[in-house]
């Protein structure tokens, strides 16, 4: 009976399979991997973020085998991900060579190098545009050169001029005054949260490794609380920074070249700013300490909840959840989350069974009881 059983099981799951690969083969005829790739830009960026795997052109192959859903489409990638030699190591990066494409700051309205607005939604009325809607490629072609001779003409009448190649940190002018107190700094080897086991409590490296490719939608979540009364960090943005970093390997050590620059990356930069009062003896000093972000892609709001855990996971005070390792870390995990969610579909016919046993010999003893004391009062 239980070879039958298995047999079964196997030639539904077959069907079940075959069942979504038609469904895909049949609705997903327009859903190029270059299609996604142009059109679902934020869409594959969250992906490769989660995955911890810059691959753009892969990451729009699982999003498109798993029919968009995020969930599965970073499984996938990090599984493909997990078997990957890893050959070389880069140089650290210093994002002070990021080739910025968008750089504001809420703390300061005039910044050196001056706020760079780049392309966002940010400042777009919430307005459905229809007019998407049966867009032809010759309407396309058209908006296309219509806006390229709007930028030209607005070149033209303001004499812009093109970005440097890099910017100053806003920080570093808080810096210099001595106002911004930065994490203690800590030189030891940056841990690998995808080779070694999780334990507590754990060094910021790992910290940041595990927000960086969090479940975006609940990092953000875990940011708003902390934000909202259950933390204690309350940030103001000094600084965002969007574009692209170079990544370079270092020569090797009998060779006298520069590092090979191998390509870039394209990342969201956040550095918050949190009020913060020590004591130095009887004296109150109040400073401002600073809450890192970084994440794959241009997902602003990420990167700033990331800068708000990080600061907040930093705290000694466990008292607000948002501020303990334990609870948040391990409940940031998209693959691990969804895995656990998705376990329940799996049979449980045993421990079910079991409960419904203890539930109706619960049941027969209550009534039992009850009928002894309807004899008694009689």
């Amino acid at each position: 009976m239980a070879y039958v059983a298995v047999k079964g099981g196997q030639e539904a799951i077959e069907a079940s399979l075959n069942l979504v690969a038609m469904r895909r083969a049949l609705h997903n005829e327009d859903a190029s991997i270059d299609a996604i790739l142009q059109s679902l830009r934020p869409l594959v960026n969250q992906v490769q973020s989660e995955a911890s795997l810059w691959a753009p052109r892969l990451a729009a192959i699982a999003l498109k085998q798993a029919e968009g859903s995020i969930e599965e489409a970073v499984f996938l990638m990090r599984a493909f991900r997990s078997t990957l030699e890893r050959n070389y190591t880069t140089k650290a990066l210093s994002t002070n060579n990021l080739r910025v494409k968008r750089r504001i700051s809420a703390a300061f309205k005039d910044i050196p190098g001056g706020q760079v607005l780049g392309a966002s939604n940010d400042y777009a009325h919430r307005l459905i545009d229809f007019a998407l809607d049966g867009q032809d490629e010759a309407q396309r072609k058209a908006q296309v050169l219509e806006l390229e001779n709007y930028f030209i003409e607005k070149g033209k009448r303001q004499n812009l001029r093109s970005l440097p190649a890099t910017l100053p940190k806003v920080s570093d002018y808080l810096r210099a005054q001595g106002i911004l107190e930065d994490m203690p700094e800590d030189n030891s080897e940056p841990g690998d949260i995808t080779q070694n086991p999780l334990s507590f409590p754990c060094p910021r490296s790992v910290r940041l490794q595990i927000l960086t490719r969090a479940l975006t939608q609940g990092l953000i979540s875990f940011g708003y609380a902390a934000i909202r009364g259950f933390g204690d960090s309350h940030p103001t943005v000094g600084e965002l920074r969007c574009g692209d970093l170079p990544i370079e390997l270092e020569a090797s050590p009998n060779d006298d070249e520069s590092p090979y620059y191998i390509g870039s990356i394209e990342v969201c930069e956040v550095e918050s700013y949190i009020p913060h009062t020590r004591k130095e003896g009887t004296k109150e000093i109040h400073a401002l300490e600073i809450g890192y972000g970084l994440v794959y892609g241009s997902d602003e709001s990420k990167a700033i909840a990331m800068s708000v855990m990080d600061h907040s996971l930093s705290q000694d005070n466990t008292n607000f959840p948002t501020q303990d390792q334990e609870f948040v870390l391990y409940h940031l995990d998209g693959v691990e989350a969804t895995g656990f969610i998705s376990h329940l579909k799996l049979p449980h016919y045993v421990t079910f069974q079991s409960k419904l046993d203890s539930t109706r010999r619960s049941m027969k003893n209550a009534a039992e009881k009850e009928g002894e004391r309807d004899a008694r009062s009689l």
